[in-house]
């Protein structure tokens, strides 16, 4: 069988600020196309499909258009689980019926022990989930750590293959010796370990959320789908995509996504990042994170650079930040003694290198009014 393995869509997420909507949109379609141009029987979508728990009823709208296009109008089957970003029972509702079309939408951790069953191959779904939730299952209090409960699980599962089918797992959590980046919650606070990957090894695929690079594991039948859109800087070298899975014989395609606009860091002085030989070669509305070579301060830096480049997710210096201020020899109690407009004078001079003209000065005697009158006109 063929299935098209994605997660981490985290709809809703947002960039510094930047509204991502259209990129998760663009990503999706190239899903969908890759899906159907692939002749898949499935797609396995491995959990954080709402970036939070109480997604905004924008992204609800946004997900449910997603999920429909390939589950009724593609007629694609969907397996899907929740992770650690969704809320297992809002993501739950409506899966009493969904199976009606081959969705099938796994959130609680009993789900499991139930796998869905095509001709040569069983697919085991499981969700995110708390130590707790597998001491409730099992009966067990010592089941303090996730390596613990896994043991135990994959144990189960392996009870119940059918020796004349393939194994797939679809799951949502951090394997050992897997690398993160930024935009990832650790699975490590609150007591939760790594899962050791030789667990994972009795199955002939294991399709893994929860880490946004593709490369985060490379296991002979284990990998992380990454997620379809970047999310952070760190992920500015990544490549992201979707993997095409064979499983007889077992084969994994990367099929790469083309982002509308990229993340990419910059490393320059501020003259060359202004200078259009420098940047006309550059796909200027992509998010870019700044780091400036110069220790000098520039004057109103961050509007200069966004005139240029509009899409500034991070502004940095490479080598710290010379303010060339020099020390006056005044005692604290001296400089507390000072004028207030003589003391902003100094400070807009050493920084500005420049003095303040008549309407800034007279912006800053009406503030400083309004302190004296207790921030009352």
């Amino acid at each position: 069988m063929r299935f098209l393995h994605t997660a981490d869509w985290h709809i809703g997420r947002r960039l510094h600020g930047f509204d991502l909507t259209d990129e998760q949109n663009h990503a999706f379609k190239q899903i969908e196309q890759i899906a159907l141009n692939e002749h898949v029987d499935g797609v396995m979508i491995a959990g954080d499909l709402y970036d939070r728990s109480m997604p905004a009823e924008a992204s609800v709208a946004q997900l449910n258009h997603m999920l429909q296009q390939l589950n009724l109008v593609d007629k694609l089957p969907i397996y899907a689980i929740s992770g650690n970003h969704d809320s297992a029972i809002r993501l739950s509702t409506g899966t009493p019926w969904f199976k009606s079309t081959q969705f099938y939408m796994h959130t609680q951790l009993d789900q499991a022990f139930t796998p869905v069953e095509l001709p040569d191959t069983q697919l085991f779904l499981l969700p995110y989930f708390e130590p707790f939730d597998a001491q409730q299952y099992f009966n067990d209090d010592s089941l303090q750590h996730l390596d613990q409960a896994f043991v135990l699980i994959v144990n189960k599962m392996k009870s119940l293959f059918d020796p004349n089918k393939k194994h797939l797992l679809i799951s949502h959590f951090f394997v050992d010796g897997s690398a993160t980046t930024d935009s990832e919650t650790q699975l490590k606070v609150g007591g939760l370990a790594a899962v050791p990957v030789g667990l994972l090894e009795d199955f002939d695929y294991v399709a893994l959320g929860h880490l946004h690079g593709k490369d985060a594991l490379h296991a002979e039948n284990a990998r992380y789908s990454g997620s379809p859109v970047k999310f952070s800087l760190s992920e500015a070298n990544q490549k992201k995509g979707v993997f095409i899975v064979d499983t007889e014989p077992f084969k994994l395609t990367f099929k790469p996504l083309t982002p509308i606009r990229d993340v990419q860091q910059l490393t320059e002085n501020f003259e060359t990042l202004a200078d259009n030989h420098f940047y006309e070669h550059l796909k200027l509305d992509n998010y870019f994170g700044i780091t400036l070579k110069d220790r000098k301060p520039i004057p109103n830096v961050m509007a200069r650079l966004r005139e240029i480049y509009p899409n500034i997710i991070s502004l940095d210096r490479a080598d710290g930040y010379e303010t060339d201020i020099e020390d006056s020899g005044e005692s604290g109690e001296q400089i507390r003694q000072k004028d207030p407009m003589d003391l902003l004078g100094d400070f807009y001079k050493q920084v500005a290198k420049d003095e303040l003209s008549s309407q800034q000065i007279k912006w800053a005697q009406e503030a400083l009014k309004i302190a004296d009158n207790g921030g009352i006109k």
